[in-house]
């Protein structure tokens, strides 16, 4: 018999948790145990789905004694005190992104998990995606030489979406729960950004509502500055339609290319040429299709998180995403939400 992890969901609020628990129902080493919501029906109605017990009180999964695990997937600003009182009972941890709206609050969590001894993962998919991993693997070898300039965009249609601001997602848009759609969507880009290139020194922001009035923001532009110069700029909005180009990283020697990397370009029929990721070097002169595979939707790649979660937990590993990371993607973002404030370039660390 194969050993199972227990799973206890901590709410159904962010929708990538039903990916999540669609991958795990058919590990053979994961059960999903038990969930909580405080929104009963939407928690009893995952339960049902998944074959979980739902309870009304969020201490019925922390502290249930088959639970190992637990995914927080609760609304942002509640992060910290559902991650909190998850590694004081001893559970590992799987935190949807963002990891907090406030430093302070990331560093209770990391003081947590350290003085716990548990497990925690952020649930940043970038770090699981082929086509992401290829990009990352190029820029370690060296063969695009130094790195003048990377562009990241990273988008979704949701504020064009009536459910989603009227349904259970709509606290997405309360600045109390997300601070901002910047906040929730483009902290998985400052997190590519930084697994690529490294911390920033500094940045520049524009964000605000451009085409919607429904969210605190619904678009945002950053540029990223880099001890040896580098620039990279962060583009995120909320009402994008359709697109395709998603990444661009240009070095002395060489550039790569990614296509279709975000939901609206991967949601929408493409050409049966489309090519994922091309390298183009120098010495080479031409486009070079490095085969990876584009997902038949954006639901692909978030899939892609609870394995290596699982993974980490079972063989005793480092988590592949660290509370570290998730706290610097944020960091990332408030600083560019201040930049924007204050019409100016604002330099990291940020005081916490």
């Amino acid at each position: 018999m194969i050993a199972k992890i227990g799973i206890g969901v901590v709410s159904f609020a962010h929708g990538h948790v039903n990916a999540y628990c669609n991958q795990m129902v058919n590990f053979d080493d994961v059960k999903l145990v038990t969930c909580w919501d405080d929104n009963q029906e939407r928690g009893q109605a995952a339960a049902d789905k998944f074959d979980m017990a739902y309870s009304p009180h969020v201490e019925d999964v922390i502290h249930h004694p088959e639970v190992e695990a637990i995914i927080v997937t609760c609304e942002t600003s509640r992060h910290a005190e559902m991650v909190v009182a998850g590694a004081e009972a001893g559970k590992n941890i799987l935190c949807q992104k963002p990891m907090a709206l406030t430093l302070e609050d990331c560093d209770r969590m990391t003081e947590a998990v350290e003085k716990a001894g548990v497990k925690f993962m952020m649930a940043h998919q970038m770090r699981h995606d082929p086509a992401n991993l290829k990009m990352k693997e190029i820029v370690q070898s060296g063969i695009l030489g130094r790195i003048g300039l990377l562009r990241r965009r990273h988008c979704i249609p949701a504020l064009f979406n009536q459910d989603f601001i009227t349904g259970f997602s709509k606290w997405h848009i309360d600045p109390e729960k997300n601070m901002g759609m910047f906040m929730d969507d483009a902290s998985h880009a400052t997190d590519f950004i930084h697994w690529i290139l490294g911390r920033p020194i500094s940045v520049m922001a524009e964000i605000d509502n451009v085409l919607t009035d429904v969210a605190p923001d619904d678009s945002g532009i950053a540029i990223y500055r880099f001890e040896e110069g580098t620039m990279s700029v962060l583009i995120n909005t909320s009402v994008t339609l359709a697109g395709e180009n998603t990444t661009e990283i240009y070095g002395d020697q060489g550039v790569v290319i990614q296509n279709y990397g975000d939901g609206p370009s991967t949601s929408l029929p493409r050409p049966g040429n489309a090519i994922a990721v091309k390298l183009y070097q120098r010495d080479q002169q031409e486009w070079q299709d490095l085969g990876i595979p584009i997902p038949d939707s954006h639901g692909e790649r978030i899939a892609g998180v609870p394995r290596p979660f699982i993974d980490c937990i079972k063989n005793d590993s480092n988590p592949l995403v660290t509370g570290e990371d998730g706290r610097l993607a944020v960091e990332m973002i408030l600083g560019a939400y201040q930049s924007a404030a204050e019409g100016k370039r604002i330099q990291f660390p940020l005081s916490s």
